[in-house]
């Protein structure tokens, strides 16, 4: 079944079908042309949600980390309740994504949580009269800052299991050179987590680029294009173009987005390689 549809939507990324036509028309390498530089009517699109996507690529990976980390050094440390606060910490991850995802509207609207903790707090010129994801200066780094909030959790837990698979006796021998908890951490524990690193972040690159499903459920793009992302842009070219010959195109999309996560992959195949 994997095989016959890989192969189904290869040929298909080479040819124009509506989904209902009773054969394909086959244009070739045309549908790479039009996306990346030939159709003026999708390819800005493209482009346009490619930068976005390359802001969402770079942000939601390094935030990650930046998070992810210090959590699982402090709940390491913690002496008790460390399963409890585990379990916590790993909620975002296992409760169910479209009900999250409807809250953190609620949330982010003009009269939501964000904006009456801000007034409240006497930081009322900082909260957004029309929403966190209705201004398009704001709309693109609240679903970064949404998307970090979810990946956080596994993260947490992948560095955690690094940390109490590291030797005692090497942190015991830090502090006894005179190393403090925050030389310990950044000289010590760091370079010993940096697989466990290279593994968040290419895991995040990899969600980062092909993922959508939060995109489509809080914005849809909106305001306008300016949270528009590539693995949104192929999902409208499948099945948000009525009767459109858009399927090829969809599918060529797919294989690009696939073609970029190979390279990203090898990429950080060979950075591990080179640092072992």
């Amino acid at each position: 079944m994997g095989l016959y549809t890989v192969g189904y939507g290869f040929l298909l990324s080479f040819a124009q079908w509506n989904g209902f036509a009773p054969h394909w028309d086959w244009v070739g390498l045309q549908n790479y042309k039009d996306l990346l530089w030939q159709n003026p009517a999708y390819a800005p699109r493209l482009h346009h949600a490619a930068m976005h996507t390359l802001y969402v690529m770079i942000a939601v990976p390094l935030l990650t980390v930046l998070v992810s980390f210090p959590l699982a050094v402090l709940l390491n440390s913690a002496k008790r309740m460390q399963g409890v606060l585990r379990s916590v910490y790993f909620v975002p991850y296992v409760t169910s994504g479209i009900a999250v995802f409807f809250a953190w509207q609620y949330i982010l609207q003009p009269d939501g949580a964000v904006n009456t903790v801000l007034g409240s707090l006497g930081l009322g010129s900082l909260s957004q009269p029309q929403g966190w994801l209705g201004n398009p200066h704001t709309a693109l780094p609240t679903m970064i800052v949404v998307t970090v909030w979810g990946a956080v959790p596994v993260a947490m837990l992948l560095y955690l299991t690094g940390l109490q698979g590291i030797d005692r006796s090497v942190l015991e021998a830090s502090q006894l050179d005179g190393a403090g908890w925050w030389r310990t951490n950044v000289s010590v524990v760091w370079p010993l987590v940096r697989p466990i690193t290279s593994i968040v972040v290419l895991l995040n690159l990899r969600d980062s680029l092909q993922g959508f499903q939060t995109f489509l459920v809080m914005t849809n793009g909106g305001p306008g294009d300016h949270t528009n992302v590539l693995g949104l842009e192929a999902y409208r070219l499948a099945f948000l173009k009525d009767l459109a010959p858009t399927l090829g195109l969809a599918s060529a999309l797919g294989w690009l987005l696939f073609a970029a996560a190979l390279v990203i992959a090898l990429i950080n195949l060979r950075v591990m390689r080179s640092k072992t």
